[in-house]
């Protein structure tokens, strides 16, 4: 049977983000897909060696404005060894706040999508109704609903006030209910379990061996999740990873899922043990010397090396996002694969090209 190549993206309904793979098929199975990679380039990097060392943060929150907060929250980290600064436990805890609040926000957007691309339009519309709550909350602790810009080398540039972290503990607990219903229609549903179950399966073997990382790794069954190392303050919360074992689409959307539900239960015991404080600290020196800082944001690890060599500027600052990482796994979950189910077996990794391409 002759071959045929099928090009997928950079433009398809169903992708959020600018994929572009070529897909060598017979007939409708998938026997090789090849990605094409360079499409959203903009110089982040060497931008960042440019300016001032405070600066940064603001320009690497702009890689992706999905989770745009452990951005700035990686590097600060990564300067903050290098440069002698103790980060205050107050700022600490609203590091936390609000990077649950952005997996949150990314959680629930990617399951409206995924229930979009499937055809549920109106559950996709409830999702997002939900998200919105999530956003206004961002939006009145931070003045920004999209792009939060808090995180500053030494702790954040804003405070919750009381009154505030009440009304987030509040908002949590009322749209909750909303949350697990609208679970339940999602994840019981005959129609998603058929797009989903048994598509795009990636063994626990062949997703370490690819590097897998974030749900598409867990959802294979592999213990990984970087807030165990105990960063900002998760090592004062309970935290356990959410892992599935079935290594397929639908355990890829279970991880997602249930780490939306953990993520308002790590917020509500951060507000409870939040302490008084200062929010911020003196740097102690401009940074100097070679730093690396991994933290989870909700497609996975993202690392950050920074290089210091004493003056106002960041010598050389690198980044390797999550998708970069699932790309490999996503390639091999598309072998064998019918051409019907390459959009959400490619969905499934909740693709983020702008912050791999950078």
């Amino acid at each position: 049977m002759a071959k045929i190549v099928v090009p997928f993206g950079p433009q398809h309904p169903v992708l959020p983000e600018p994929v572009h793979l070529t897909l060598v098929m017979e007939d409708d199975v998938v026997q090789q897909a090849v990605p094409a990679i360079g499409y959203c380039h903009r110089g982040i990097e060497r931008l960042s060696e440019r300016k001032d060392f405070q600066q940064v943060p603001f320009i690497v929150e702009r890689i992706c404005g999905i989770c745009n907060f452990m951005h700035a929250m990686a590097y600060c980290q990564s300067v903050e060894k290098i440069s002698d600064t103790v980060v205050p436990p107050r700022a600490e805890y609203l590091r936390v706040i609000w990077a649950e609040l952005n997996r949150i926000r990314s959680h629930l957007l990617w399951l409206g999508l995924l229930a979009d691309a499937i055809g549920f339009e109106s559950v996709f519309m409830q999702f997002w109704k939900i998200r919105e709550k999530f956003i206004d909350l961002i939006e009145v602790t931070t003045g920004a609903r999209i792009i939060l810009s808090t995180n500053i080398v030494g702790g954040v540039r804003r405070d919750i006030t009381p009154e505030l972290l009440k009304r987030i503990d509040d908002d949590l607990r009322e749209v909750r209910p909303d949350l697990e219903s609208l679970g339940n229609v999602l994840l019981k549903d005959y129609s998603i379990k058929q797009r989903a179950i048994g598509k795009g399966v990636l063994s626990h073997d062949d997703a370490h061996k690819l590097g897998a990382v974030g749900p598409t790794a867990r959802g294979s069954g592999i213990n990984t999740d970087n807030r165990v190392r105990g960063y900002a303050a998760y090592d004062e919360l309970a935290f356990e990873p959410i892992i599935e074992t079935a290594g397929d689409s639908y355990a890829r959307t279970l991880v997602r899922y249930r780490e939306t539900l953990q993520a308002m239960d790590l917020i509500h015991e951060a507000i409870a043990k939040i302490p008084d404080g200062e929010i911020s600290a003196h740097i102690g020196k401009w940074p100097e010397g070679e730093s690396f800082e991994l933290v989870e944001q909700p497609r996975g690890e993202v690392f950050y090396y920074v290089k210091g060599n004493g003056t106002i500027n960041i010598e050389r600052l690198k980044v390797r996002t999550p998708t970069f990482n699932n790309i490999p796994p996503l390639l091999h979950m598309l072998e064998g694969c019918r051409m019907e189910d390459v959009p959400i077996i490619t969905l499934s990794i909740d693709p983020c090209i702008s912050c791999t391409e950078r």
